[in-house]
């Protein structure tokens, strides 16, 4: 028998997706939303099918991935984040878990992590240096040919407002109805502490497969003075997959944050 309030939780999540086969739950392999699943069935008591905002590819980590499910079980939400997390650290002594649960609160009854969203921001991150790190091969695009800056910024200009993206799509995803987005901003911004490392952020309605990866390639390629920073606004318009940039590698790519 179940409860009477069923609950609507919210939940904020932040991973390192390098070991995981994306968010998506898959039959055969090791996916971000089947290991969250597992660990709240065991928490909860109760089978939870979880929604998540966003489907992140394989190596792709999140910083403010979001995710909502029906809880019909006694567990008050204010515990479900230690708990969950305690369950995917598995007890190891100094050694936290690849997923981490930020945030759970109770939402409306109407809310869904997917269909509520008003946009999202991700971030890519570059090391732009003439020796690698090896350490941070996973988690940022490594590149040692030196980049101008201010070439990719102009570049970054042509690709904010409504327009029709078709050429950032990647062939394999879902299909789309339309492939018009609204980009609300492409930002560059380089670390003080680390001049080497720069960051785009790209804020928007909504992605097609693998759109900011290669919005990001194609910046890289015009930071390298392979292309004009003009370039951007005819490849746009070509709506050709084959006239844009390389797609960036997963590893430098971040789910920042959602809106609602």
């Amino acid at each position: 028998m179940g409860y009477m309030n069923e609950r609507n939780i919210f939940l904020k999540i932040a991973y390192d997706g390098r070991d995981f086969s994306g968010w998506q739950r898959q039959s055969n392999a090791r996916t971000v939303c089947g290991e969250l699943e597992e660990a709240l069935a065991d928490v909860c008591g109760a089978e939870i099918t979880l929604e998540g905002c966003s489907r992140t590819d394989a190596g792709v980590d999140a910083l403010g991935q979001t995710a909502s499910f029906l809880l019909d079980s006694g567990i008050p939400t204010e515990r479900i984040v230690k708990a969950v997390n305690d369950r995917v650290y598995r007890g190891r002594f100094g050694k936290c878990g690849e997923i981490e649960i930020l945030e759970a609160r109770e939402m409306p009854p109407d809310f869904h992590a997917r269909f509520s969203s008003k946009g999202k921001r991700y971030i890519y991150k570059i090391r732009n240096a003439e020796k690698a790190d090896i350490f941070l091969r996973d988690y940022c695009f490594q590149v040692d040919e030196p980049l101008d800056i201010e070439a990719m910024k102009l570049a970054a200009g042509f690709v904010v407002g409504t327009q029709d993206f078709a050429c950032f799509q990647s062939a394999g995803g879902t299909p789309r109805e339309s492939t018009v987005r609204t980009v609300f901003e492409v930002e560059l911004s380089c670390s003080e502490r680390s001049p080497e490392m720069l960051e785009i952020a790209v804020a928007g309605d909504g992605f097609l497969y693998n759109m900011v990866r290669i919005i990001c390639g194609t910046l890289v390629e015009i930071g390298f003075g392979r292309r004009a920073p003009q370039e951007m606004e005819d490849i746009i318009a070509s709506k050709d997959r084959g006239r844009a940039g390389r797609t960036a590698p997963p590893g430098g790519l971040y789910l920042k944050e959602v809106f609602y």
